[in-house]
């Protein structure tokens, strides 16, 4: 179902968005019987709160949505309101934040009526929105819809989602938008030096195998190149996971996910740079002939990597990858990767923590963040624990030992393969653990709404 506005075709119900502090002031400009019926229904602004006010006639005049206080308000809010109306198409009447919060709350309302019914019917969304006035409403659908395509992608279990599937995905991307795309396959990535890539995924059925996307579009402006983990299922190779921790490695491809949604606003919105896409697509599976612990594998740059844990695949595939993409000089490279447990123990499910030796970058992001609903957190390549990936017996050590900052030296072990590049790395989660406004459970873009909002600063467009 496409996440669109409603026709403004005249019959639009008008909406009230009122927090709570407001609501008097509202009042005083309403006649006695719209002030009884909004005392009798206890309406008082409430974040989430939704009233529709009849008419003369008893039928609908108007609707309103609380929008709660500034304390007690979260980001995209009164979608909760939406959710709680009768079917129907409303339009924001009366004065509302113009800018970023009506923005903000528009795409939130479109992204509560996103639904994942590949597999079962989902009853649809019944409440509409006619685009706001003073908004972009061709940017806010084009937001909506590279985060409907990621969540979509994520969502779809491994089975219906492995390599050979994500690489259809991003031919269907890179048809709709005239890019340019080739994928390396199987032993022919031992053939074009990508050996970490074709370790990781040699293990997995033929018709699974291992490869590496790449799409690019567009032939002028700054060069950008985005790296996505897609590790399309991941069973912890020969360090098995427990039965537990397998349950959501559907949605251990998020990154190459939310890179692949990044690519499509890129392109649909028309930003003029040179855009490279690189995405080392493998299942980690289990068979005679998986890696193992011990090995010692070389990467594409020719650095060696000591293998103490084969769940710490993700970096292994990323670092083939972006050894490719710092080969074409670009003048921003970003990696997204649903990569290390430590990143969920430090910041939670909600935040996308990021890494950049860049101050400019990052002041970039941490403004675009919340402007666009998509919080962000720096985190620090704390140059001492470069020390902690040093093996000894080779350059590297793909899973440190002591437990301590593990997401930190997975990002400095991805440093190690970005070369000189200008590098920002995103240690996702890539998952709603639970609803919540314009996050309904299931797979989540994060750090790509940053992202697009930070670009025209970083790369001066």
């Amino acid at each position: 179902m496409p996440l669109q506005f409603a026709a403004d075709d005249g019959t639009a119900l008008p909406l009230h968005v009122i927090a709570s502090d407001a609501l008097g002031d509202w009042l005083t400009g309403q006649d006695d019987v719209v002030k009884a019926w909004v005392a009798a229904n206890g309406f008082t602004g409430a974040a989430g709160q939704a009233l529709l006010v009849p008419g003369p006639d008893s039928t609908p005049a108007m609707a309103l949505a609380g929008y709660g206080s500034p304390k007690t308000r979260a980001r995209q809010r009164f979608t909760l309101a939406g959710a709680k109306l009768p079917a129907g198409s409303y339009r924001i009447a009366g004065p509302f934040d113009e800018g970023d919060a009506i923005a903000r709350e528009a795409l939130g309302w479109l992204l509560h009526q996103y639904r994942f019914d590949r597999y079962a019917t989902q009853s649809a969304a019944k409440a509409h929105l006619v685009a706001p006035k003073g908004v972009d409403a061709a940017r806010i659908e084009a937001l909506a819809a590279a985060e409907a395509l990621t969540r979509d992608l994520i969502n779809t279990p491994a089975q219906d989602m492995g390599p050979a599937a994500l690489e259809l995905a991003a031919r269907d991307l890179a048809a709709g938008f005239g890019a340019e795309i080739t994928v390396i396959t199987g032993d022919a990535l031992l053939e074009q030096n990508f050996p970490m890539i074709h370790a990781v995924g040699r293990a997995a059925a033929p018709d699974r195998a291992p490869r590496l996307i790449e799409i690019c579009h567009g032939d002028a402006g700054p060069k950008l190149t985005l790296v996505g983990k897609g590790v399309c299922f991941d069973t912890g190779g020969l360090n098995l996971k427990p039965g537990a921790s397998m349950g959501l490695m559907k949605k251990d491809m998020g990154g190459s996910a939310s890179v692949l949604g990044l690519a499509q606003m890129i392109m649909a919105l028309g930003l003029p740079v040179q855009l490279r896409v690189l995405i080392p697509a493998v299942e980690n599976a289990v068979s005679g002939d998986s890696f193992r612990p011990g090995d010692i594998l070389t990467a594409r740059n020719g650095l060696t990597v000591e293998i103490n844990n084969t769940d710490a695949e993700g970096r292994l595939v990323l670092a083939d990858a972006l050894s490719l993409g710092a080969e074409g000089n670009p003048d921003m490279m970003i990696s997204m990767a649903t990569l290390t447990g430590a990143a969920r123990v430090a910041v939670g499910p909600d935040l996308a923590p990021f890494y950049t030796d860049d101050d400019a970058v990052a002041a970039a992001l941490t403004d675009a963040a919340p402007r666009l609903a998509d919080p962000v957190w720096r985190m620090p390549f704390h140059a001492p624990y470069e020390a902690m990936i040093e093996p000894g017996i080779a350059d590297l050590d793909n899973a440190p030992s002591g437990g301590f900052a593990g997401s930190i030296t997975a990002a400095l072990f991805l440093r190690r393969f970005a070369g000189d590049t200008r590098y920002a790395h995103f240690d996702i989660y890539g998952w709603q653990p639970s609803a919540a406004p314009g996050r309904p459970k299931g797979g989540l873009q994060q750090g790509a709404r940053a992202v697009l909002g930070a670009l025209p600063q970083v790369l001066d467009l």
